[in-house]
Order: C-alpha cells, then structure tokens, then sequence
C-alpha cells in the first residue's frame, strides 16, 4: 500500500521481537514499575517517553509483558490520562509551530502545503478519538483552540 502524503510504498523498518511472557533477566518487579509510571506520570511525561525511559534506563523491554497492563492504563488507573491524547497533542504542537512560521514567511507554498497535511491528519485523528469516545462530540480543532490548550 503506498504512504499516504507521498507516492512511494514500502514498510516500516524495524519490528518488534515476538516474546510473549516476562524475560526472566529484567531487574524490576511488577510494583516498582508501576511505582516508576505513576511518578513519571505525575511529572507530567507523556506516555511514549515514559516507555523509552523504562527501556533504555531500567532494562525493561515491554510494560505489558512486565506487568499485565499498558503504560496508558496504569496512568487511567491512577487519575493521570491526559485530556488530550499524546499524539494529538504532538500534531497539534507541529502545526502551531507551521503557523507561526507561515505568519512570518507567507509566501512559503510548501510549508503551507505541510500545514494542509497536518491539519487533514489532525481531523482524520479528531474523527477517530470522537468515534471512540475519547474526545467528546461537540470538540472541534481550530488553530485558535490548539494555541491556547497546548500552551
């Protein structure tokens, strides 16, 4: 299947190993990790960071195996979700950035075509998060909005 902004095809390049069950060599117990997501949560790191952390600082190739549960559950479990999703959040920030370059160089066609596709992938994930009951119905993005929830 070809991407979806450009018209090449191909795959990811890198995948996971198929374990299923706990290595036996991780150091940390099922509690100290999730002692580790909640206080990383609290500081307010996203869910993805707090992954790449417990990979490459404490040894531990996959919350789920290690505990039963995603890092995004420990954090519901906890009061800790955040009210918008990471990577909306992330494209959200992206197209705020585009915009106030666009403000200062409006001539920039090709930047405003990226801010077109960054927006059109901001309203395809909008549909989703709304269908799944993430986002409440009546949410809408505007760059206004995205200003003023990000910073």
């Amino acid at each position: 299947m070809a991407r979806m902004h450009a018209r090449r095809r191909g795959r990811s390049g890198s995948r996971r190993p198929l374990i299923t069950e706990n290595p036996e060599w991780v150091p940390l117990s099922k509690e100290e990790i999730e002692n580790i997501v909640v206080k990383m949560g609290q500081d307010g790191v996203p869910a993805a960071r707090i992954g790449l952390v417990l990979r490459d600082q404490h040894a531990v190739p996959d919350v789920k195996l290690a505990t039963g549960r995603t890092v995004a559950d420990i954090l519901a479990a906890n009061q800790l979700k955040p009210a918008l999703p990471d990577d909306l959040v992330a494209l959200m920030r992206r197209a705020i950035r585009l915009q106030t370059h666009l403000n200062e160089n409006n001539k920039d066609l090709a930047n405003k075509r990226s801010m077109q596709m960054i927006e059109s992938k901001i309203r395809r994930i909008v549909k989703y998060y709304k269908r799944e009951g993430v986002l409440p119905a009546e949410w809408q993005y505007s760059i206004q909005n995205a200003e003023l929830l990000i910073e």
